[in-house]
């Protein structure tokens, strides 16, 4: 349908597309219309003025504005009918009883033009078929000749004006063309704006719903990486604790073998040779695990407290002081007990960690 000439809607000029739609080219300006209704408004001026230029009714018709034209360019049904005289074509009213009352099928007729407030548009045989050539649409609506009776009579319940073109068109390309083919239309135009509004309606739809999402969980990213960092954060607080645990576990056992070292070497600098093993007290001291020294001193941390207790409760009858629980002296028989050995290192140990706090203070 290429080739049928369809002109879209522009401001309020629909009388200059409904024309230029019924002839099938581009017959008529604004300006052409403008200067038919200015003619038609000077012969109405001509006629009051014969009852007299200063009768209540002339002043009245000066002022009021014309109604053959306005500002947004709406013609009159007159302006029309003049135009379409020119080309030796007249308008008929269709819904007049006197034209219904001829019985002839609307099949029969060449064209219509349709009037609805201030709106017009071109409803025209072009070879053997019709089409509607408002210019509120997108492009020609094909119009069956089953349904072109139907589509009047639904324009006249909606109160539109439908006028009759009585006269010989003039030629075009669409009607010669469409004299030998028969066109097939799959879809109905949209009108014009149409597309448009659904665009913008399904614009609007996406950004309410991607508005709500982003209230909802934002994509700025900030609460995930607040929770990642929260993670983070929380990890690595755990591996510094597990580090830290495990070098003051590493710096006790050190410990504790350092002074339990020390010990044996101050109790026997001579008895032993350099490469003589070690005792299995020592090797069993070195292979303890931390759980295993913490369950030890805690042992031995409790029976020491029940030693002060019972040495609170009874007097020293030899008047000697009670020995401090912090430094038990050695066996005068030689040989250090493995009580005393563990006390030696645990006190050893403890010392080391005390003076490691005192350290991380002063810094």
């Amino acid at each position: 349908m290429e080739s049928i000439f369809h002109e879209r809607q522009e401001g309020s000029l629909c009388a200059q597309h409904c024309l230029n739609n019924l002839l099938q080219g581009e017959y008529f300006s604004p300006v052409e219309l403008s200067s038919i209704a200015q003619q038609l408004d000077e012969e109405e001026r001509m006629r009051m003025a014969e009852g007299g230029v200063s009768s209540e009714e002339y002043r009245t018709f000066l002022q009021q504005p014309s109604v053959n034209m306005d500002d947004s360019g709406f013609f009159s049904i007159q302006v029309i009918s003049n135009a379409l005289k020119v080309w030796g074509l007249e308008l008929i009213l269709f819904n007049s009883p006197e034209y219904q009352r001829l019985g002839i099928d609307p099949i029969n007729e060449k064209s219509f033009i349709c009037n609805y407030k201030e709106h017009w548009f071109t409803v025209r045989k072009l070879g053997k078929q019709w089409f509607n050539l408002n210019s509120l649409l997108m492009g020609p609506e094909l119009i069956s000749d089953t349904y072109l009776a139907l589509f009047l009579a639904q324009l006249q319940q909606e109160g539109y004006s439908i006028f009759v073109v009585k006269g010989d068109l003039p030629d075009c390309e669409a009607d010669q063309l469409l004299q030998m083919i028969r066109v097939q239309q799959m879809q109905r135009p949209k009108l014009i704006g149409e597309e448009t509004a659904q665009a913008r309606d399904q614009r609007l739809s996406r950004s309410d719903v991607d508005q709500a999402i982003e209230v909802n969980h934002p994509f700025d990213g900030t609460g995930m990486l607040d929770e990642d960092e929260e993670n983070f954060q929380r990890a690595l607080a755990l591996s510094r604790q597990e580090i830290d645990m495990e070098d003051e576990e590493a710096d006790l056992r050190r410990a504790i073998q350092l002074s339990m070292q020390g010990s044996r070497r101050s109790q026997f600098p001579d008895s032993l040779p350099q490469n003589a093993p070690q005792s299995p007290h020592a090797s069993q001291t070195d292979s303890l695990s931390s759980e295993e020294l913490r369950r030890r001193r805690q042992a031995y941390f409790e029976k020491q407290q029940q030693q002060l207790q019972q040495q609170d409760q009874t007097p020293d009858l030899r008047g000697k002081p009670a020995q401090s629980s912090s430094a038990p002296e050695a066996d005068p028989g030689g040989d250090m007990s493995e009580e005393d050995m563990l006390q030696a290192a645990m006190n050893m140990s403890l010392e080391s960690v005390r003076n490691h706090l005192n350290t991380e203070e002063e810094k």
